[in-house]
């Protein structure tokens, strides 16, 4: 787990990224492009939507602003995916055969 830091609106709000709420992030992020991809599905997935944002919201530190809840969000889904990208970046450093140096005898 880490957690991220970040300024919206001159407050500066803090979350922990637990696997409850990286797992908050990519539903949310599954039900905006099910509402992008078929736009008459909106309705049915915007309930699902603000619960979800409302979710990941009750996991920041102070508690978010209402006016305050877009930036938030935004910067939780930026915080979710740089965290995937460096876990991505260390398998792959791990995956790379490591060269072993010749020594002379």
């Amino acid at each position: 787990m880490s957690s991220k830091e970040f300024d919206v609106n001159g407050t500066n709000y803090k979350v922990v990224l637990t696997e409850q709420v990286i797992g908050h992030v990519n539903n949310l992020k599954d039900l905006y492009n099910a509402a992008y991809e078929d736009p008459e599905s909106f309705e049915d997935v915007s309930s699902e939507i603000s619960t979800t944002i409302n979710e990941i919201a009750s996991t920041v530190q102070p508690e978010a602003e209402d006016s305050d809840l877009d930036g938030i969000i935004q910067e939780i889904i930026k915080a979710v995916e740089n965290k995937a990208e460096e876990i991505k970046k260390e398998l792959e450093e791990k995956e790379k055969p490591v060269k072993k140096s010749k020594s002379k005898k």
